[in-house]
């Protein structure tokens, strides 16, 4: 896949097929448009083209907005696109300047001056330009004009819930990371650095990495231990993780600690990423460590349990 954070050195293409959207957890909903668009790429002897957009809009018309939560990082969603086939993608710089373009000036200086679409497919309820005031009807109109064809995807249902971003988001927001992973046909994933922690856990037999996740905007998880897969320097290992308070010890913040089964590496400063696989339980606060032991050799029964039998 070719990534272009300039959209003038996006040239020479064979028959664009183009989509565009933030495409944020590239989720089910957003893997069903890329698949059309593969499809209508063969049809047409052409190339896939995601135009998607950074910053996020919201980052940049309402910069105060302090809960903004992204399901990826920008790295992320390079690289799951990259997974799912795309031959193309654009990274648009989102600007004030930019966001006052009208509906009718998107399509005709960015469809088709810049990136000379010949299809474009778009999902359910699209709308783009200024005030999002574009729409497919307006979408219908323009492709004669200027000599594109467009197709809209209709809304991807699992047991008749609509997928989308946002309720991706509130699911894994409640620690729902099986319904979560379900939306998005994929685990839900976040990456960060290891930094230096109590280190209590080695105290009572599970040591543990605490994890830094640089992104502001990353969504983390609601609190909660989880069973998890953990990569590490390109190896896979299980584990499960916290996420919470540590109120046992009257933790000072909320942290991110993961127990790696088997491992016994010093990484600090290393990147780990954790793979959310299910919710065994809530936080909970006991009477002393010994106590917290106990419920850890169950919590390692169960994880072991759920990531052998089913993953």
């Amino acid at each position: 896949m070719k990534v272009y954070t300039d959209i003038e050195d996006f040239k020479d293409v064979k028959n664009p097929v183009v989509t565009t959207g933030m495409f944020d957890g590239v989720h089910l909903g957003h893997q069903k448009i890329i698949s059309r668009l593969k499809e209508v790429a063969k049809e047409q002897n052409g190339e896939t083209v995601v135009l998607t957009f950074y910053p996020h809009p919201r980052m940049v018309l309402f910069p105060e907005d302090n809960e903004l939560l992204l399901l990826n990082t920008q790295k992320e969603k390079i690289e799951l696109l990259e997974k799912y086939g795309i031959d193309h993608l654009i990274i648009y710089p989102f600007t004030k300047e930019f966001s006052r373009l009208t509906s009718v000036e998107f399509v005709r200086n960015i469809l088709v001056n810049k990136i000379k679409t010949k299809r474009l497919v778009i999902g359910y309820n699209h709308h783009f330009g200024r005030n999002r005031e574009g729409s497919f009807e307006h979408l219908k109109e323009y492709g004669p004009l200027y000599g594109f064809e467009v197709e809209e995807i209709p809304a991807k249902d699992i047991d008749h819930v609509e997928i989308s971003s946002t309720k991706t988001r509130n699911a894994l927001l409640a620690g729902d990371v099986k319904l979560a992973n379900t939306f998005l046909g994929h685990f839900y994933s976040i990456s960060g650095k290891v930094v230096e922690g109590l280190k209590l856990g080695r105290t009572i037999g599970y040591p543990t990495a605490n994890i830094v996740v640089d992104d502001k905007y990353k969504l983390v998880p609601g609190d909660g231990i989880y069973a998890v897969k953990i990569k590490y320097e390109n190896t896979n290992f299980d584990g499960m993780l916290s996420i919470g308070n540590n109120p046992t010890v009257e933790g000072k913040g909320r942290s991110i600690e993961v127990n790696i089964f088997g491992f016994d590496k010093t990484i600090y400063s290393k990147e780990l990423t954790i793979y959310f696989i299910e919710r065994l339980r809530d936080e909970m606060k006991f009477n002393n460590l010994e106590e917290l032991k106990v419920q850890l050799v169950k919590d390692e029964v169960d994880s072991q349990r759920i990531l052998n039998t089913k993953y």
